[in-house]
């Protein structure tokens, strides 16, 4: 049996999710598990569950937590909140908001969705223009993906809930912040809100594994009133004080045990700090990006700057230039893991994950990985990518 031999040091871990774990949060996972009558499980539960309302800034929400990922979440709320044969408008925002309306479909609801248009946030006027149209107010929600990570797109958050308000229509805004939630601002209550969806292996600094969803008064009576049947995703189910009620069934304890550590990393940095460390991060891959694009090779993917996501950086590459092997390079050469393009981004984009753990030296040596791989396979960019991303730090930090 041969094995590969060993490269010292570590490899960095960049995409935008899974992402890189503090050993903080390695260190609680590593415990032994609990009992599930041990009051310590309870009160690792309760600490998670308060940090996560802390984390999205509400005190009306209810939550729910599911041993899932982020997809299992989704499903929650499909199966909660929408009859069988229902509709709800999933404005268009390339592959995460595809993938939703699909498995929306899948289980048997109709979904309208609105055009995606590549680069560019959601356009308001499209959900307002969807919602006049529904004079019988058959549309029960408004699925948003905040951020999609195959775009690396953010969109606005209040101007959608103004469009609803606009079109005076009755439908839930929910929102996926799976990718935002713990790298951006997000005001569950004063957004108005109806339900939050998050998961643990992005801005959370977990593995995967652990699914959430924030349940407002508007869409807890919707769900009431709802006859669709379901057991495992009912979050009425899980309305108990038992551990085992809350997760109907055994509880993810390691799980567990590093949310609550990750939670209490944020909180200790300042949520606020949090945030400015995200868009500082962030603000360093755009000015190197930015200077890599003038040869032609390399670009944003996202042409609006101000939509420009905080939690990841989509770059497409010219006709000819393989993305996949830019990541491959980085990857085994350089030691620089990146993620690829996603459903009609495949073979067009790479994309650097900049949200979590991270620190600006980690994201410098990341971007020197990426300018290494780049360089090695004659790609044409600009080459001063680094130096304008150290100048933004030292100038912005």
């Amino acid at each position: 049996m041969t094995t590969s031999p060993r490269i010292p040091g570590r490899r960095f871990l960049h995409s935008p999710g899974p992402t890189h774990l503090p050993d903080e949060v390695l260190d609680a996972m590593h415990r032994q598990p609990m009992d599930l009558a041990d009051p310590r499980l309870a009160d690792t539960i309760a600490a998670c569950e308060a940090g996560l309302r802390r984390l999205a800034d509400t005190e009306k929400a209810e939550l729910f937590m599911y041993a899932s990922n982020g997809h299992g979440a989704w499903e929650v709320v499909i199966e909660n909140l929408l009859p069988p044969g229902s509709t709800v408008l999933i404005p268009g925002t390339g592959h995460f908001s595809d993938s939703w309306a699909l498995q929306c479909e899948a289980l048997g609801r109709r979904t309208i969705r609105t055009p995606w248009r590549e680069g560019e946030p959601i356009n308001p006027q499209d959900v307002v223009d969807v919602l006049r149209a529904d004079r019988e107010r058959t549309i029960v929600a408004v699925f948003v993906v905040h951020t999609d990570t195959a775009s690396s797109v953010t969109t606005e958050l209040d101007a959608l809930r103004a469009a609803i308000d606009g079109a005076d229509h009755p439908a839930l805004f929910v929102v996926d912040a799976v990718a935002s939630l713990g790298a951006a601002p997000l005001a569950m209550d004063a957004q108005r809100i109806d339900l939050l969806v998050g998961a643990s292996q992005k801005g959370l600094m977990l593995p995967p594994g652990l699914g959430f969803v924030l349940v407002g008064p508007a869409a807890a009576e919707v769900a009431r009133r709802n006859p669709a049947p379901r057991f495992y995703w009912d979050w009425g189910r899980r309305a108990g004080k038992l551990p085992y009620q809350k997760f109907c069934g055994t509880p993810p304890l390691p799980l567990l045990m590093g949310m609550e550590a990750s939670l209490a990393l944020l909180f200790k940095e300042g949520v606020d700090v949090v945030h400015a460390r995200h868009r500082l991060l962030a603000g360093a891959v755009h000015a190197a990006v930015q200077a890599w694009r003038r040869e032609g090779g390399v670009d944003f993917f996202c042409g609006t700057a101000s939509a420009r996501s905080v939690s990841v950086t989509a770059i497409k590459t010219a006709a000819g230039i393989d993305p996949d092997a830019i990541r491959s390079l980085a990857r085994e050469r350089f030691q620089v893991s990146i993620a690829g393009g996603l459903g009609p981004l495949a073979g067009r984009v790479f994309r650097i994950g900049h949200l979590g753990d991270l620190n600006a030296a980690m994201l410098l040596g990341a971007l020197a990985g990426v300018e290494a791989a780049m360089l090695s396979l004659r790609v044409p960019f600009g080459r001063d990518g680094m130096q304008q991303a150290v100048d933004f730090l030292a100038r912005e930090s």
